[in-house]
């Protein structure tokens, strides 16, 4: 009887531990902005998940414009040499997998997308802007440009043979730009599947067998759990300031700050914030790729209407600070990256309200000159001060809370209001009240 429990005992715990081995689990992440270093974050993060806890696959569903090659790179080269598969699915319907997310799609041990869905257009951005299909003479491109292409082709190429995915119109989408739709995607062999939802994806994928570290596997995803990975709050605030407009906000309420600190000094408050705001956003500009040139002109039109609020000059130095702003910061991305840049309605407004907020701050400091200074010799002059004594020439004094050494033309009584003219060291020069 005993032995039969024990036995019973163990083929319950057997079959527990079968049950839960055959328990499978996805990771889902999603992204749906410009690739940038807080997605590269997300997406490791995502990943090293999957990783440590065993999960069948790991999903990206992918809507994107495009976005930074530093950040497309990291992301790739942690896929390729994964223990755990990856699925890219563009989706839902409307997304597209543009630039950036094409090589992505190339990378991925499952490349899937939506109904009504596009990817393509892999050109490196700079070589996209220059010039168009209906010139008639197209100017020959410049070493640099050339190597950046011939480089972008050569990777996506590599990932494409790797995936066994079509080559050649790899290669089209970086050379000519060329796009797709997801059906046209599946035809050409550039995608494996397309599914309408995750469920649908995980059936579609159930029994498919994929290359990971150079092993075959098949999944096993019919039944599996699906967990989703949502980014953290440093990943959120990461992806807040690799937005160029907000980064170039958080840096010009830094200026406002400092400025308010300097010529304003003990105010405190300003200047902790403007500082941090300032090292916020320069720490945001330093994920892009900057101009130079746009750097020196929003630092130039900072200059100039600093210089018209301390230094009026009916308005020269004001309105070319202002427009040396606005060229500056429409310049400050040193790439036409989708989904990266500066905006029209974010520059002429900050313009504006540099501008005012500047003249503010001059016309403040101004009249804050102009104050009577309230500590030292000078701010004692014309101060009331009583006499402790009746004296001809020198005697003590009261005054601003303490007794004072003074010396005075006329013969003061006891208890006589005088007037502060002067201060020699520790002396008080005084004269009786209502006395010129």
């Amino acid at each position: 009887m005993r032995r039969r429990c024990w036995q019973s005992i163990a083929m319950f715990f057997l079959l527990l531990s079968t049950c839960m081995a055959s328990a499978q689990s996805v990771v889902l992440i999603e992204i749906h902005d410009a690739i940038t270093p807080a997605s590269s974050s997300y997406f490791l993060r995502g990943l090293h998940h999957a990783e440590q806890s065993g999960a069948e696959l790991m999903i990206v569903r992918l809507n994107t414009p495009g976005g930074l090659d530093t950040s497309m790179r990291e992301m790739i080269q942690a896929m390729l040499v994964s223990n755990v598969p990856v699925a890219i699915y563009v989706a839902p319907s409307g997304s597209r997998a543009a630039s950036a997310g094409t090589y992505m799609l190339y990378a991925s041990h499952v490349a899937a997308m939506a109904p009504g869905t596009n990817l393509g257009a892999a050109t490196p951005v700079q070589i996209a802007a220059a010039g168009g299909e209906d010139d008639k003479e197209k100017a020959k491109p410049d070493p640099k440009t050339t190597k950046a292409v011939q480089d972008a082709a050569a990777y996506i190429r590599s990932l494409a043979q790797l995936r066994n995915r079509n080559v050649e119109w790899a290669e089209q989408a970086v050379f000519e730009a060329k796009s797709l739709s997801a059906n046209e995607a599946l035809e050409l062999n550039v995608i494996d599947l397309i599914a309408k939802d995750i469920d649908d994806l995980l059936q579609q994928v159930d029994g498919r067998q994929v290359s990971v570290a150079d092993v075959n596997v098949t999944l096993n995803t019919k039944s599996a759990a699906i967990t989703t990975l949502q980014p953290n709050w440093q990943e959120q605030a990461l992806a807040m300031m690799a937005n160029p407009n907000i980064a170039l906000l958080l840096m010009m309420i830094g200026v406002y700050g400092l400025l308010f600190e300097f010529y304003t000094p003990g105010s405190i408050g300003p200047g902790v914030i403007g500082a941090i705001c300032l090292l916020l956003g320069a720490y945001g500009l330093a994920m892009l790729p900057l101009n130079i040139v746009g750097i020196a002109l929003i630092v130039l039109g900072l200059g100039l209407m600093v210089a018209e609020a301390m230094a009026p000059s009916f308005g020269v130095l004001g309105v070319g600070g202002i427009v040396a702003f606005i060229i500056g910061a429409l310049m400050l991305i040193d790439a036409d990256i989708p989904g990266i840049g500066i905006s029209w309605q974010m520059v002429v407004p900050l313009a504006l309200t540099s501008a005012v907020a500047i003249a503010m701050i001059g016309m403040l400091a101004m009249k804050v000159r102009k104050r009577k200074p309230v500590f030292g010799g000078e701010a004692m002059i014309g101060e009331r001060v009583l006499a402790l004594e009746n004296f001809d020439v020198e005697g003590r004094v009261q005054g601003f809370g303490e007794v004072w050494q003074a010396r005075s033309g006329k013969p003061l009584q006891q208890g006589q209001a005088a007037r502060v003219i002067a201060r020699e060291g520790l002396t008080l020069i005084i004269e009786p009240e209502g006395e010129n």
